[in-house]
């Protein structure tokens, strides 16, 4: 049954896996299904980079343990074990010791003694860290403070107010370096006068060497050389196979850009991709998403493939091809509004592969590139990934998380009748239109906003969809049924930023992800401003949101999206701090020990996941792929294990 289908039997800690199914694969062409895989090979080719940038020793900790895992030959049920194992299959989801969300260090359940008596047992063999002159007793003496020291290395990105933001993190962007020579190195670099300024620092590590700073850039021949060789092998038997000219010149751009490190070469193919639109596969492959660094400046790899949901991608052109309408009707500022909106295209796609920053966990909807001056001149490309939202909108049915949280039945029933469409359709708003909406004005820097930056861009997204859902020019377009259905979105990003999300946060810490603070930043500062329109009631020992006026909600929204806009537009620093600061980050420690407590009785996991299908290749006598077959049954351990070996190139 397709319920059995999206459910998998992996649970563990925080943590569910789910699987999510290709859709149409196999009514595309022979040659479609090779470029996807291909395309999917590259994607996973780099899944070692994203490990070492989020924390230098996780590939050492991961093949260690990798090793143990599979040569362990005493009893599976030993409490040691099995901690090491739950250990180890959150390491695989978080690319690295540090929780994907929250970012702080696991603490391990297996003791110390455990780990080195079965690394004492490895062989000289099948010790994994052999070829990198790396001995037993160097790791134990190196790595194990990283790993059971708890005030060492530990969180991958810190974001608190008056510390050394690169020094207190420990992601492996930075190396011998103060935040301030990191921000005074790119300074020096920028232009006032560049109407085309590159990402600088995307793609390149900062290190210290005596009295020089200099940076180590992200190269065939460089840093992460040997995967990156693997990514360009399998992007160049992709090209070969591509279904038109424009998507062989993206990926001959994408070739060059990694074998030089250019960023104005990365610029020049991020134009060509937005100007593919004649395909139905494409893909994202590379350094793009800068979340996890604390400056904001550093890429993430990541990959992804996809293909287009012919049907479903009728409801973003819709969206599309109103996107002026949108921006002339927007209650920012009209400074602030682009006078012309281009290129503004989106879809609806399914998920072929996930890599990277991307895998296990993924983001729903996507929109690129991220430079401001190449939104403002040639437009932007999303997508909505409909079969992952799909997987998750089935894992939530009738889990019992509406029942306990939402205030009251007539609430619950008009979140099951409209919930689904209209999450989906505020996804939409968010990428299509939101993230390309409003312009800089001259010489304001894109990176003003510094760290704050992140949480500013998702707020100013979220605002755009959330006060565009409520108008009736989404009924004209025959979006939304009627008035009443935006209720759904409204109330449940509410309880979401006031009360549920506090659920993947754990006790006496503050909010450090930059999607969820800025879904609190919109929810405690609309609840502020309310004046009743949104109330928390406690009530039978149980707090619940309660909506009294939803036009109210929206008037707040536009005033919000008004200020964000402004900040952002303006480079206001200041003003972004103070907004994050108060709003964002801190959590009443009271309500979030009640909604951990009711959520815990639920038995539901907070973050889910995926595991990918696995492609088989059926080849000819030519050795030309004729046809790829998808096998949804491997494991999530197998998977991870068969990663490693396949494509353990670093």
């Amino acid at each position: 049954m397709e319920q059995d289908f999206i459910y998998t039997d992996e649970h563990f800690a925080d943590l569910q896996l789910l699987r999510y199914k290709l859709n149409g694969f196999e009514e595309l062409s022979a040659r479609q299904k090779a470029y996807i895989y291909y395309l999917s090979q590259a994607t996973l080719a780099g899944r070692d980079i994203t490990t070492d940038q989020f924390g230098r020793y996780n590939l050492r900790i991961r093949k260690v343990l990798e090793a143990i895992y599979i040569r362990y030959s005493g009893p599976r049920d030993c409490a040691d074990f099995k901690a090491l194992e739950v250990y180890l299959k959150r390491l695989w989801f978080s690319n690295g010791i540090y929780h994907h969300y929250g970012c702080e260090k696991f603490q391990p359940e297996f003791s110390e003694s455990f780990l080195k008596n079965e690394i004492m047992k490895l062989c000289k063999s099948d010790w994994p860290l052999e070829q990198e002159g790396i001995r037993a007793q160097d790791f134990i003496d190196e790595v194990f403070p990283v790993i059971f020291d708890a005030s060492v290395l530990s969180k991958r990105v810190n974001k608190s107010v008056g510390e050394d933001l690169v020094q207190t993190s420990a992601c492996n962007f930075y190396d011998g370096v103060t935040q301030k020579e990191v921000e005074t190195y790119y300074n020096r670099l920028k232009s006032t006068e560049d109407e085309e300024p590159p990402s600088w620092g995307l793609n390149s590590t900062v290190v210290k060497d005596g009295n020089e700073i200099r940076e180590i850039q992200w190269t065939e021949n460089g840093r992460y050389g040997r995967a990156i060789r693997a990514i360009i092998h399998w992007l160049e038997k992709a090209k070969d196979v591509a279904e038109n000219q424009q998507q062989q010149r993206v990926i001959r751009l994408l070739i060059d850009y990694y074998r030089t490190g250019d960023l104005k070469i990365f610029d020049r193919y991020s134009i060509e991709w937005l100007q593919e639109q004649a395909g139905r596969v494409d893909f994202i492959n590379g350094f793009i998403e800068v979340y996890g660094d604390p400056l904001g400046l550093k890429g993430s790899w990541e990959g992804i493939v996809e293909y287009k949901d012919m049907e479903a991608t009728r409801r973003t052109q819709a969206i599309c091809r109103n996107a002026q309408w949108f921006e002339d009707h927007s209650p920012v500022d009209e400074r602030f509004r682009k006078r012309e909106v281009r290129g503004v295209t989106a879809h609806v796609v399914c998920a072929a592969m996930l890599g990277g920053d991307e895998y296990p966990s993924t983001a729903i909807g996507i929109n690129l590139p991220n430079a401001d001056w190449i939104r403002a001149r040639y437009g932007s490309k999303s997508v909505t990934i409909g079969n992952l939202t799909e997987a998750y909108n089935k894992a939530a049915h009738g889990n019992g998380f509406y029942e306990e949280f939402v205030c009251d039945e007539t609430t619950r029933a008009l979140i099951d009748r409209y919930g689904d469409l209209c999450d989906d359709l505020h996804t939409d708003l968010h990428e299509c239109l939101g993230h390309g909406s409003g312009r800089l004005l001259p010489g304001v820097d894109s990176d003003a906003l510094k760290e704050y930056g992140n949480t500013i861009e998702e707020a100013r997204a979220d605002l755009f969809g959330l006060y565009y859902i409520a108008d009736d020019k989404l009924i004209e377009l025959g979006l939304l049924p009627d008035k009443q259905a935006h209720q759904s979105q409204y109330y449940t990003y509410m309880l979401n930023g006031l009360m549920t999300q506090l659920t993947r946060i754990r006790p006496g810490h503050c909010i450090e992800e930059a999607h969820m603070r800025n879904r609190a930043l919109i929810a405690h500062w609309v609840y502020e401003h309310a004046k009743g329109a949104v109330s928390l009631v406690y009530r039978g020992g149980k707090t619940s949101v309660v909506i009294n006026d939803y036009q109210a909600l929206r008037t707040l929204f536009a005033q919000l999206l008004a200020e964000i806009q402004r900040i952002k537009s303006e480079g206001d620093f200041d003003a972004a701090r103070n907004l994050v600061e108060k709003y964002a980050v801190s959590v009443d420690e009271v309500l979030h020990r009640e909604v951990l407590e009711r959520y815990a009785r639920l038995h539901l996991a907070p973050y889910k996941g995926f595991i990918n299908p696995w492609m088989k290749p059926v080849l000819n006598e030519q050795n030309e792929i004729i046809d790829v077959k998808l096998d949804y049954t491997e494991t999530y351990s197998h998977q991870m294990l068969r990663y490693s070996e396949e494509f353990g190139l670093l």
